[in-house]
């Protein structure tokens, strides 16, 4: 009998045990399954905010709507998981925020506009300079066959890469290096974007960009006005140069 009631005891017990764990395992999930709800609302609030801004500027980008896919994209990419911790509450503001070595994330809407810009399609490649956090190539992937993005800065670079690998993003490769001789192994490109200001066009981006290809791409000194250019390449080799409207960038770095 004794022995019996050891064995109800011990089964009494571990049904205990198996049941709060499901119970935290249930909790779990609600909580996830919550969070992400609420980040998924904040994505649809930055959307509008975006939406509110090219209006306004709509002057410039000569639309009052950008494309679907686009903003599609944007509301796909959990912006949250490309921010510091310290700022990970104004992830979903419509504003550039600090991601340590002087550099920053882009404002969702300058991130929105020089995606429209490059018109891409799903069968392009495109030529990243500047990877930072990684944000904007994940807003790429979402749109194109194949990212290419290049990091100056050792740990960001390294950091944006695991980042990629946790999250799933398959179709980015990045590598450390200095962006403003683009990446000869890997062109041409359909698309080259530049996420850092330059002082001029550098001549190595337009040597791997295909004709009938665009490169956006912001010009100017840390403390003048810089313009955000839109560059498309002819099918002759000659260019067209569309200035876009006022922007300001952390500057391109590098040794050239």
């Amino acid at each position: 009998m004794k022995a019996m009631t050891l064995q109800k005891w011990i089964l009494s017990i571990s049904l205990f045990f198996l049941s709060l764990a499901f119970g935290l395992f249930i909790s779990s999930q609600t909580l996830a399954s919550s969070m992400e709800e609420r980040y998924m609302k904040k994505r649809q609030h930055m959307i509008q905010l975006i939406e509110q801004d090219v209006h306004q500027t709509s002057q410039y980008l000569d639309t009052e709507a950008l494309d679907t896919k686009v903003l599609k994209a944007i509301a796909t990419v959990p912006r949250h998981k490309f921010v510091t911790p310290d700022t990970i509450e104004q992830a979903y503001h419509n504003n550039p925020l600090p991601i340590g070595y002087g550099q920053t994330i882009s404002q969702p809407y300058i991130v929105a506009i020089m995606t429209d810009l490059l018109k891409l399609t799903a069968n392009d490649t495109v030529l990243e300079i500047g990877t930072g956090s990684g944000y904007q190539a994940a807003v790429l992937s979402e749109l194109v066959h194949r990212v290419y993005s290049i990091e100056i800065i050792a740990p960001l670079g390294e950091q944006a890469e695991l980042r990629f690998r946790e999250l799933g993003y398959t179709n980015i490769t990045t590598k450390i290096g200095d962006g403003y001789y683009g990446w000869q192994e890997q062109a041409p490109f359909d698309a080259i974007i530049v996420t850092a200001a330059a002082s001029h066009i550098p001549h190595a981006l337009i040597e791997q960009l295909k004709p009938g290809g665009k490169m956006i791409i912001p010009v100017g000194g840390n403390f003048t006005t810089q313009q955000l250019l839109l560059i498309t390449k002819q099918p002759d080799g000659q260019l067209q140069t569309q200035q876009i409207l006022p922007v300001r960038f952390v500057p391109l770095t590098g040794e050239h």
